[in-house]
């Protein structure tokens, strides 16, 4: 790792939980013995006469019984301890990477999907681009002050993929020098933004998400929200081309108003070993307040995506294919922003 080639630009949930059927119980008098079959009586009108449909005797619907109830809450109480004693117990698993897939699923998932859910409330679009199969790069623009995109593009890919696929993103290596995030990281698939490792996790045939603006989008300033910032050499087009994997073009919109960045304090910035620490209209003059992110409505489309395995293997190495493909990604993330940003009617609702 310590050679390894920095990419130039920063950079089964199964939630269909089973469903159960709820145990049944029926009204019976006093005196029908354990066992015995209930009997219902049959109501003859009288002289031919259709009864009042309020004097219709009806039996009593079939309801999920206390003990039933009882019995999920048990099992699930059970399969919290059973995970508690897998992790005690070191009776886990992860990979070569840190990826600890039962921490991320069962519980890193659990504390974002809220988040997700109700507070972003995010929409995605053309989900079905990614493959069921196979590896694949998923390169995205980056914003928001702080990178809460890669987090929600993350559980977008896991919640709403046909085959539960995971999103394994590259991270700038700031993130594995601070302390707790580093761990946390790891455990929830990230890795090194480095062309050694993106490519081991392609030839794996995983789903692997990069934003090659890297800083540059993510520390930008309010007034050029959704302007793309330059996306480097090429890199990551580099990496699929070895690879052999399809580039997925992805455009989020709706992190760039959530910490809208109106100033920087370069100083703070450069003394704190920060790349910017950004000024917002409620931080820091809110204190601990003022870092609460806007509730604003995202979307999340994923494109078509762009195929490389037609390519011959000295592809990798040429500097006006990898120009034009760079080129080409980039010009279809900006064109889908844009189109988005028309349809949008509101940024909060």
């Amino acid at each position: 790792m310590a050679d390894a080639k920095v990419i130039p630009f920063d950079d089964d949930r199964s939630r269909g939980a089973a469903v159960q059927r709820p145990s049944r119980r029926r009204s019976a008098g006093n005196s029908r013995l354990k066992g015995e079959p209930a009997v219902v009586r049959e109501v003859q009108p009288l002289h031919g006469e259709a009864l009042p449909q309020d004097d219709v005797p009806v039996t009593r619907e079939e309801r999920p019984s206390a003990r039933s109830r009882e019995g999920g809450l048990e099992r699930r109480i059970a399969g919290g301890l059973a995970f508690l004693r897998r992790r005690l117990t070191g009776d886990y698993e992860v990979d070569d990477f840190g990826y600890d897939e039962e921490l991320t699923d069962q519980v890193l998932m659990s504390l974002l999907r809220p988040v997700y859910e109700k507070y972003f409330r995010v929409e995605v679009k053309g989900i079905e681009n990614i493959p069921d199969k196979g590896g694949a790069l998923i390169v995205a623009n980056h914003s928001g002050t702080l990178p809460l995109d890669g987090l929600m593009m993350q559980v977008a890919v896991h919640d709403n993929h046909p085959a539960g696929r995971h999103l394994r993103l590259l991270a700038a290596d700031l993130v594995f020098v601070l302390p707790v995030v580093n761990e946390l990281a790891r455990k929830a698939g990230h890795t090194l933004a480095c062309a050694e490792d993106a490519e081991r996790l392609l030839d794996r045939g995983e789903v692997v998400g990069v934003m090659p603006e890297g800083f540059k989008g993510i520390g930008k300033p309010f007034s050029e929200r959704y302007k793309l910032q330059r996306f480097g050499r090429g890199g990551f087009v580099s990496t699929a081309l070895r690879a052999g994997a399809p580039i997925i073009p992805c455009s989020i919109v709706g992190a760039e108003e959530i910490y809208p960045m109106i100033g920087n304090a370069k100083t703070l910035a450069r003394l704190l070993g920060f790349p910017y620490f950004p000024i917002t209209p409620t931080f820091p003059w809110l204190g601990p307040l003022g870092a609460i992110p806007l509730p604003t409505k995202w979307t999340i489309q994923f494109g078509e995506p762009i195929a490389t395995d037609g390519y011959p293997p000295e592809a990798a190495e040429d500097p006006m294919l990898m120009f034009n493909l760079t080129d080409q990604v980039r010009e279809q993330i900006q064109h889908t922003l844009y189109k988005l940003l028309v349809q949008r009617r509101s940024v909060f609702f």
